[in-house]
């Protein structure tokens, strides 16, 4: 194995354990739930909100921005554009 497989692999697992660590710490704090509402780790999803109490919890007015649709849209799109891109890539230079 050369230099440059060896540097890869070890950023490879530095990323994992990293990643690891930051789920844990996540988890043990308990971020992103709605304090309250006990829906477990799906609490984001629309659907475990209660119908009752939807506007209690779901602001939508809490992001506004000038911005018009269509831009989300385009980006979203080129996005999806240049990760499709990055997989072929990725795929084509594992077969040489």
């Amino acid at each position: 194995m050369d230099k440059k497989h060896i540097v890869f692999k070890v950023i490879t697992i530095l990323l994992v354990v990293i990643t690891l660590i930051l789920a844990v710490y996540i988890i043990i704090n308990q971020l992103g739930l709605v304090k309250g509402y006990d829906f477990g780790a799906g609490a984001y999803y629309y659907a475990d909100i209660p119908a009752d109490q939807y506007d209690e919890i779901v602001n939508e007015d809490a992001y506004e921005t000038s911005v018009p649709h269509w831009v989300f849209y385009v980006l979203f799109f080129a996005w999806g554009y240049l990760m499709w891109r990055l997989w072929v890539w990725i795929e084509t230079r594992g077969k040489k």
